[in-house]
């Protein structure tokens, strides 16, 4: 075994440049749009719970529960979690998780994040075909990677082409739930700004283009995500038909 240059130029490097230049665009829309505040001068948790209570989202039939340390919002659970960047929506309880810079903050940012996490409760809400394929494949996308990276080199290694194939074939899951996670999040932005205006708290100009600029800079890092699966997989094939 050798390290091929190709795999360098043709994919380390491509999603290496993407996956930077997408965390640059979310660090300048995020770090811009955190220090302002949004018309309506609600935290993150605050905005989540106007949503509910003023949008289609109050009739959404989902099981009521408790998310840790938040609270009750109707059908769903308001969660409040640690770190950055954490925030999600928790499919299996219903809850809409807030990393404590959203929940707490009345900034542009925590409007906008606040907004797409419940676009993705509408989603699970309506039964969106797209998150319905995309969290069928979830189990098996959790070992998937582990188990083509094993049978790719390993049979390089012995020269078995078979094994090969059939790692390239479950890599082809990874890549799968990639470009399926590309519509799932676009939508659920989409989804986010509508229930923002549904609710009226697009107060100012501002909430709709700062809202707009930071879900648009962070769905491009799935973007530089799902790129940089399908270069692995073009490598991987093609290096699969140079050992013919």
């Amino acid at each position: 075994m050798y390290f091929d240059p190709n795999y360098l130029l043709l994919v380390m490097l491509p999603a290496l440049l993407l996956s930077l230049g997408a965390q640059f665009l979310v660090r300048n829309a995020y770090g811009k749009w955190s220090k302002i505040r949004n018309g309506a001068n609600l935290t993150g948790a605050q905005v989540a719970q106007q949503i509910v209570a003023r949008t289609s989202l109050a009739n959404a039939p989902l099981v009521a529960g408790m998310g840790a340390g938040g609270v009750g919002v109707r059908g769903l659970s308001l969660g409040r979690v640690a770190g950055q960047l954490t925030d999600h929506y928790d499919p299996r309880t219903h809850t809409v998780n807030l990393s404590e810079s959203t929940y707490g903050q009345p900034s542009v940012v925590a409007m906008a994040v606040a907004a797409h996490e419940l676009g993705h409760a509408e989603q699970h809400a309506q039964n969106s075909i797209l998150i319905t394929l995309r969290n069928l494949l979830v189990p098996a996308v959790q070992i998937s990677p582990m188990i083509s990276y094993g049978l790719i080199f390993f049979g390089l290694i012995v020269n078995a082409m078979g094994l090969v194939w059939l790692g390239i074939l479950a890599f082809g899951l990874v890549v799968v739930f990639s470009l399926l996670t590309l519509p799932v999040e676009f939508d659920a932005s989409r989804r986010g700004l509508r229930l923002l205006d549904e609710a009226g708290l697009l107060v100012t100009a501002e909430d709709g283009s700062g809202s707009r600029q930071v879900l648009t800079a962070a769905a491009l890092t799935y973007v530089a995500a799902a790129i940089g699966a399908v270069l692995q997989l073009l490598y991987y094939i093609s290096l699969a038909n140079r050992r013919r």
